[in-house]
């Protein structure tokens, strides 16, 4: 992530003359600094100027010490261009400890690359980049470059601290642009005063930042954008591949997507229409009919990136998704639009950040870069249905855990408006086992597994459902990770239904799972979803965040060989609290043992002080998981 992260750094700086000059000593950085820190940005000067909607220039300065190995991804300089982006200089040097120069490089020692994504038909991003040689720390790096692009719909976000474990000495970010034209502005995060310049040509900004000590990943936090400082700007008037327009809301923002993006690209040709008609033929709701039209679309299509140009953000005509049968989010959302309104269902484009991780559009700000998929929403009545359009399994009206519960930017024909997809609750993202197990005077455990995914945890096994058994076994003794476990016997199968499952059986066999001695044997009766243990964070900065609960219930019945009888049973333990709760049971009648387990975490945000609550609970699980029964044997 820290590579990828680092490709935001479009930015210029003054001659390498006047910096190199200035002798950074590793020795010379604040203790204050250090602690926590791999990396320390001793000096960065970040300029944006915004001559015109087509002429941006950025300019960036940067002197980083790196102290150990752990912070050596931040001395790579990587520069991302493509025809609307020039790199028009980079050059820098290197220091030892004592500030002492050991080589310097250009723009000529630069390694210059693709920057298709594999999963991309057409991408014409490239990338420049340099990654110092080093043999021992701290070292220093000092660089400049300078960066010209025609456009301005997007301009990179500053970040004042952008990763983990980099502190900062000093940094500043100024903005200047010509004073007719407005720009909306929004800080996160930053407590400093904006300094303002005004001269007859140019209206400059300036944030500055010292002494930002290293922050360092915390286990259950929050987004890293709830705390880290940066800040976004927007001009209003804009110009993207010679595409121009206006926007200041996310209502005028969603208005000139439909408009100038969207609408345009979607005639078909009048045989797809009538097809779509005598699709549907006799069915009497909408509903009926979008499922319908949307099994259609997802049997003749597939997802293929394609990011050239407005491409990026425009998607293909429909009549060629039509025709060739692939598209990106963009061209199969669009597409699928298409076919609806073919039979007069609307639907609304809808641009979302999608991630495991939610992450929603700010509602008081709007930018063309908070996101980074587009879904279908159809407003059926009192409901919406929503889906997804570049999966071709994924069940009507499931969006999963990629897209759930965030806000979305719905583009529509009077203007862009902000929507929430559905949330999938801790009840809704249940796995639910049932195994009955036999144990042999050997130890060897044979028996039948049944498990049912639902919810966000419906995919568990979506990789490798439609793949040959040879390749679902491998990829489940991975899963299951238990020593010695065959998989004699297996099925998976889907329900595909609104709230839709996956059922897994297993016919299994592990050897040696209850090894005994003389006297006695030992069972550990939560076989198959043991939770790890929750690392302790002292001094707990953030909040405890839990991204999306979930329901784990298992019951295990173990037949046992003739002559066991309970030598000691961990204690049953019910819990619980704000996070979620635990159950656990163990019952012995006869030669039956049963042991049955289910914990419950609800997601939502605590404060920092609770994490030791948190951590506490969650270990409780771990060990619990992980208790043994103690079998007497004759």
């Amino acid at each position: 992530m820290r590579k990828i992260a680092i490709l935001v750094m479009l930015i210029t700086l003054p001659a390498i003359a006047s910096i190199a000059q200035t002798f950074y000593r590793a020795a010379d950085i604040p203790q204050s600094l250090k602690a926590g820190a791999s990396a320390v940005i001793r000096n960065k000067e970040t300029n944006v100027t915004m001559l015109s909607s087509d002429n941006v220039i950025y300019t960036v300065t940067q002197a980083i010490t790196v102290l150990n190995k752990g912070g050596a991804d931040y001395a790579d300089l990587v520069l991302p261009y493509n025809k609307i982006t020039q790199i028009k200089s980079a050059r820098g040097y290197i220091l030892d400890a004592q500030g002492n120069q050991t080589a310097k490089f250009a723009l000529n020692n630069f390694i210059d690359q693709s920057a298709v994504s594999n999963f991309s038909l057409y991408e014409d991003d490239r990338l420049k980049y340099y990654t110092p040689v080093i043999t021992s720390y701290p070292f220093t790096i000092v660089y400049e470059y300078e960066v010209r692009t025609k456009q301005n719909l997007i301009i990179q976000d500053w970040y004042a601290n952008p990763y983990p474990e980099l502190a900062v000495e000093k940094s500043t970010y100024t903005f200047s642009y010509n004073p007719l034209e407005k720009v909306r502005v929004k800080a996160y995060n930053y407590s400093g005063k904006v300094a303002e310049n005004q001269t007859d040509k140019l209206h400059s900004l300036t944030w500055s930042v010292e002494n930002m000590p290293a922050f360092k990943q915390e286990p259950y936090a929050p987004s890293a954008d709830d705390y880290r400082t940066y800040v976004k700007i927007v001009p209003e008037q804009f110009s993207y591949y010679r595409t121009k327009g206006k926007f200041s809301n996310w209502e005028e923002l969603g208005q000139w997507i439909y408009t100038d993006l969207i609408k345009t690209r979607q005639n078909l040709d009048p045989s797809t229409v009538a097809e779509m008609k005598s699709l549907v033929q006799g069915l009497s709701s909408d509903r009926e009919k979008a499922k319908r039209i949307y099994e259609y679309m997802q049997r003749k299509t597939r997802y293929i990136s394609v990011q050239i140009g407005i491409g990026g953000f425009q998607p293909m005509l429909a009549s060629d998704v039509d025709r060739l049968g692939y598209g990106d989010c963009k061209a199969l959302v669009s597409y699928m639009q298409s076919l609806l309104a073919a039979v007069d269902i609307p639907s609304y484009y809808c641009v979302v950040y999608a991630g495991r991780f939610k992450q929603n559009m700010d509602p008081s700000f709007a930018s063309m870069d908070q996101g980074n998929h587009v879904i279908l929403a159809l407003p059926l009545g009192k409901d919406t249905t929503w889906l997804e359009c570049t999966n071709q399994n994924v069940p009507f009206g499931f969006l999963g855990d990629f897209t759930d519960d965030r806000l979305v930017l719905a583009c529509t024909e009077n203007g862009g408006k902000l929507l929430r997809t559905p949330a999938l609750s801790s009840a809704m993202n249940e796995t639910k086992r049932k195994a009955i197990l036999t144990v042999d005077q050997s130890g060897n455990i044979t028996g039948t597994i049944q498990t049912t995914f639902k919810g966000a945890q419906y995919d568990t096994h979506e990789d490798i459902i439609r793949k040959p058994l040879n390749e679902q076994i491998k990829a489940l003794s991975s899963f299951y990770d238990v020593d010695n476990m065959n998989f004699n016997q297996l099925r998976l199968s889907q329900d595909k239904s609104e709230l839709p499952s996956t059922t897994e059986e297993l016919n299994i066999r592990i050897a040696s799972y209850v090894p005994k001695n003389q006297q006695s044997a030992y069972l550990l009766p939560n076989a198959f979803n043991r939770l790890s243990s929750t690392r302790t964070v002292a001094n707990r900065k953030l909040p405890v965040y839990i991204n999306r609960g979930y329901t784990d219930e298992d019951e295990i019945v173990y037949q046992l060989p003739a002559g066991y009888e309970v030598e000691y049973q961990p204690k049953d333990l019910d819990l619980k609290n704000q996070f979620g709760s635990f159950v656990s049971r163990i019952s012995k009648k006869g030669a039956e043992l049963v042991y049955y387990r289910k914990l419950v975490l609800n997601s939502g945000s605590h404060a920092a002080a609770d994490y030791t609550a948190f951590a506490e609970f969650m270990n409780q699980v771990a060990t619990s998981d992980r208790s043994k029964v103690i079998f007497k044997t004759n």
